[in-house]
């Protein structure tokens, strides 16, 4: 595994949130951090704010080279240009972070699946989907340059009822794919992992933190509980190094107890604690190989 300054990673939907969070981390270590995402400076503003540049200036404070691409991860066509570029400039891949989703408006609506609408199907189109798409296109430089980490962030959400089942299955499909493309990959000292991550105060979830009586609200004990993107970041950025990087391959790890092994705390010393006992555990790998 290369600990070397110049590790390259790539970490998709990075314009603010859990994308911004994680691609900051390889940037403290000295990597060279290729950040994806539709917000650009010039071009239709987020309500949420944040674009690549802002992430990417944001990689490079930290210590890194911080590249920013616009790309969206529907296109399967400008996710292929992404990959042949990344090849052309830097010839090596050590990190990829599959992280581009798509979120309905309407995904935290109450009521049944049939009264929302198809929109919802999104998830799957971005998310499901274009981890896989981005982790084909990755996988030749990957195994090209060995010691490599691909991560999808997932969520409890494919084992409980979280936002119905267009969101479960997307979450459960993106866990089942890292555990095949460990399969795929293992011979070639690339771990595929796929991580399942806590409450995460990101810039969509901040009302919810400062209503005055949020933590007296039934959800009160998931944002005492919140990771922030900085911590999953680091988590990722541990991983990467971990000895036990390939022996974790192939697995759905919980974030938060990920962090409690690997000696990450948040920037203010807080542990986040796992949410298994109350939503489940994650599921694991079988051992049948059927080729």
């Amino acid at each position: 595994m290369s600990n070397t300054p110049n590790r390259v990673a790539i970490v998709t939907g990075a314009s603010r949130g859990v994308g911004k969070g994680i691609a900051i981390a390889p940037g403290a270590s000295g990597a060279t951090v290729y950040v994806t995402g539709r917000t650009t400076e010039g071009g239709e503003a987020h309500p949420l704010g944040g674009t690549v540049h802002g992430t990417a200036e944001a990689v490079t404070e930290a210590g890194g080279e911080g590249i920013a691409i616009s790309c969206d991860h529907a296109d399967d066509e400008q996710v292929r240009q992404l990959f042949e570029r990344v090849g052309e400039e830097q010839q090596r891949l050590d990190i990829l972070v599959n992280n581009a989703t798509s979120v309905p408006r309407e995904l935290a609506k109450p009521g049944p699946f049939w009264e929302k609408s198809l929109d919802l199907l999104r998830i799957l189109d971005v998310g499901q989907r274009s981890h896989y798409v981005a982790s084909y296109f990755a996988a030749p430089l990957l195994v090209r340059t060995g010691g490599g980490l691909v991560v999808s962030t997932s969520s409890y959400g494919a084992r409980c009822y979280m936002h119905g089942p267009a969101y479960g299955a997307g979450k459960a499909g993106i866990d089942k794919m890292a555990m095949d493309m460990a399969v795929d990959l293992r011979d070639h000292d690339v771990a595929a992992v796929s991580l399942w991550l806590g409450f995460v105060r990101t810039e969509r979830n901040e009302p919810l933190f400062q209503h005055p009586d949020a933590m007296k609200g039934p959800y009160g004990k998931f944002l005492a509980n919140a990771e922030s993107p900085e911590f999953i970041g680091r988590v990722i950025e541990a991983l990467h190094r971990d000895p036990k990087r390939m022996e974790r391959s192939g697995h759905v790890l919980i974030v938060a107890e990920l962090a409690e092994e690997l000696g990450i705390r948040e920037a203010d010393g807080r542990q986040p604690k796992s949410s298994r006992s109350v939503l489940g555990a994650p599921p694991e790998p079988s051992s049948v190989v059927i080729r």
